[in-house]
């Protein structure tokens, strides 16, 4: 059991690092904000926020956490400015040749969510080569979403069925959820139980739409930078303490 207090030290979070949730899906939102904050520009807020993703993805592999998936880049992000979508994808391409580079000491499991053909070729093949190597290991998975967006998902998803069902490989009358949960990017990756968004918005923003039909949020004014191992903790704490009924009623 880990305690953790808030800075005002008016709350207590509790988590219970033996019974964590399976999957974590998180929306690392304020990097713009925080580094407005600052006087600095955008970004540097994005840098921060890598360095805040690096420190939550190795942390969650420590506590034995199964999936994390995390939202870095939206297919509505490309309407940012060019220097902006630039030095993200600087960044992304940092992060994976480091990752490249310890993976076989970290052996952390990476794949991506999203279609990776509008971005650079040479961050292309680094997703395919991060995703080679990776294949083989067990334990945590850390799953990017780049040029990503929900609605764009099921489109695609339901692109591909249609072509099976005109290719004689499906059956539109025995479509199940299960079966069409196979031809979404997350393909074979259970639901996320917990959603974390960061920064004070309380939406999805296109994230994971069919995944978290039954996931349980948890909102924080914490702007993503600023987000600590412990803002972790008590949104799997938060998690924790509530009752998930799927619909049905809660047992006694």
């Amino acid at each position: 059991m880990a305690f953790f207090k808030k800075k005002n030290q008016t709350e207590v979070a509790e988590a219970d690092l033996t019974r964590l949730p399976k999957h974590i899906a998180i929306i690392m939102d304020g990097n713009g904000r925080w580094a407005k904050k600052r006087g600095l520009p955008r970004t540097a807020g994005h840098a921060a926020g890598a360095e805040t993703f690096r420190t939550i993805a190795t942390y969650c592999k420590e506590i034995g956490l199964d999936y994390l998936t995390v939202y870095a880049f939206s297919t509505e992000n490309w309407k940012r400015p060019q220097e902006e979508v630039g030095a993200i994808m600087g960044l992304l391409k940092k992060y994976l040749l480091e990752a490249i580079g310890q993976m076989e000491r970290d052996r952390v499991k990476m794949e991506f969510f999203g279609d990776l053909s509008p971005l650079p070729e040479e961050l292309q093949a680094l997703c395919q080569k991060t995703r080679e190597i990776s294949k083989g290991y067990d334990g945590c998975q850390v799953n990017i979403c780049l040029n990503y967006g929900g609605r764009d998902e099921l489109l695609r998803a339901a692109q591909k069925f249609a072509k099976d069902c005109v290719e004689g490989k499906a059956d539109p009358n025995h479509l199940s959820e299960g079966a069409f949960s196979n031809y979404l990017f997350s393909a074979g990756v259970p639901d996320p139980d917990l959603v974390i968004r960061p920064s004070g918005e309380l939406r999805l923003s296109n994230f994971l739409l069919w995944q978290s039909a039954y996931a349980e949020f948890y909102y924080t004014d914490v702007l993503w930078p600023d987000f600590s191992k412990e803002e972790l903790h008590r949104a799997i704490a938060a998690y924790q303490r509530r009752s998930r009924r799927f619909g049905g009623i809660a047992s006694c």
